[in-house]
């Protein structure tokens, strides 16, 4: 209402967010051509989940879980559950969380601890980086995937603390580019009192064997302190797992907020989560070579388009450097059927506004031809 009393730096902040064109709203109304979404290989609409739900060990007819897992949340699939994500992924134990958000947040505020350092790639997810700010450890940042600036800052403070963390994604969500996990992994040898937190949400189900991730694809799993798999994006359901060594595990269950102090995630939700890695060993090899010929597809048409970001990811990306030239690529690409977003700042550095366009298994050639052709037209 107008004339509610509002404190005065939310008026202000949403005022200024305006004025930059950089002011968030939710929609509702998505063009048909989907260039958008993270469900890469097409399990959350395209996939058979439900079936494989069916055939699963546990039928559920709660719709909740009635507490958190210390309480009254946990069963014995969700332990199952875990196990088996934990074989899968190369770890001695897995944690569920309600969200990668959470898992992240709820990794990061606790483990690292004051006397300890964290390292962090400048371009990690928010997510990451809350759970820096919550915890009690120094922290800085290097630039991105520069192996350079990280030996630097690693020789700086190699003595006075006690423990060391590099935190990186993978895959990055804004750029779709890879950290240099194996050129990581060979500085942090040199460093005994250093841990490697890799977050897989842009890779688990598109790179890996059957789907297991870029750390597998690389063969450094057993190098890495933590690994964090996403399931809102190519596995197509919801929630996330920290899989890493039962010792961490079982710290997490103590220390951990975001685990202990919220409500668990229904039974049902847990047997979706097993349902999509079932359906990924069924379909991944299919899947993943028709979105692996999508992605080369696309980047051969585009290659000398002037902005985009190398990438051999599902998330193409094309820098247009303003929020208003970003609005106007996505407004007209709407106009023609297509959904791709405009990444705006400040959710990336001013003047590296950009579409970003997220490409799956499921698109067909002539969806992408049409997305091309407007690109370039």
């Amino acid at each position: 209402m107008a004339d509610e009393k509002h404190p005065p730096h939310l008026v202000k902040a949403l005022r200024e967010r305006a004025e930059k064109g950089s002011l968030r709203k939710l929609t509702r109304d998505f063009p048909p051509v989907d260039f958008c979404s993270n469900d890469y290989l097409g399990f959350s609409t395209q996939g058979s989940i439900s079936d494989y739900v069916a055939k699963g060990k546990s039928s559920s007819f709660r719709s909740g879980s009635g507490g958190s897992r210390l309480i009254s949340g946990n069963t014995v699939f969700t332990e199952e559950t875990e196990a088996y994500i934990a074989t899968f992924h190369h770890a001695e134990a897995a944690l569920l969380y309600n969200s990668g958000y959470d898992a992240n947040v709820g990794l990061l505020s606790c483990v690292p601890q004051k006397g300890d350092l964290i390292l962090y790639d400048e371009l990690i997810h928010a997510s990451l980086y809350d759970g820096i700010r919550l915890s009690h450890a120094t922290s800085y940042k290097f630039k991105h995937n520069s192996i350079t600036d990280l030996a630097a800052l690693l020789n700086r403070h190699q003595s006075g603390f006690r423990s060391i963390y590099v935190v990186v994604e993978s895959i990055y969500s804004m750029d779709g580019d890879e950290a240099p996990l194996k050129a990581i992994t060979t500085l942090l040898n040199e460093q005994e009192n250093s841990f490697l937190i890799v977050d897989e949400a842009h890779a688990i189900g598109v790179f890996g064997k059957e789907g297991r991730g870029l750390c597998e694809q690389l063969a450094i799993e057993p190098m890495c302190f933590a690994r964090i798999y996403t399931y809102g994006k190519a596995m197509g359901v919801h929630g996330a797992a920290i899989a890493g060594s039962r010792l961490l595990k079982d710290y997490l269950i103590n220390f951990s907020r975001s685990f202990i102090y919220t409500t668990a995630l229904p039974l049902h939700s847990v047997e979706n989560i097993m349902a999509a890695y079932q359906l990924l060993l069924v379909q991944s090899e299919t899947q993943r070579q028709q979105l692996l010929s999508n992605i080369a597809y696309f980047k051969q048409a585009t290659i000398d388009i002037p902005g985009f970001i190398t990438s051999n990811s599902s998330i193409q990306c094309l820098v247009l450097g303003s929020n208003g030239a970003v609005d106007d690529m996505e407004q007209k690409l709407a106009k023609n059927g297509i959904y791709a977003k405009a990444i705006k700042s400040p959710t990336v550095k001013e003047g590296s506004e950009r579409i970003r366009f997220c490409l799956h298994a499921f698109n067909t050639q002539s969806e992408l031809d049409l997305l091309i052709k407007w690109i370039h037209g």
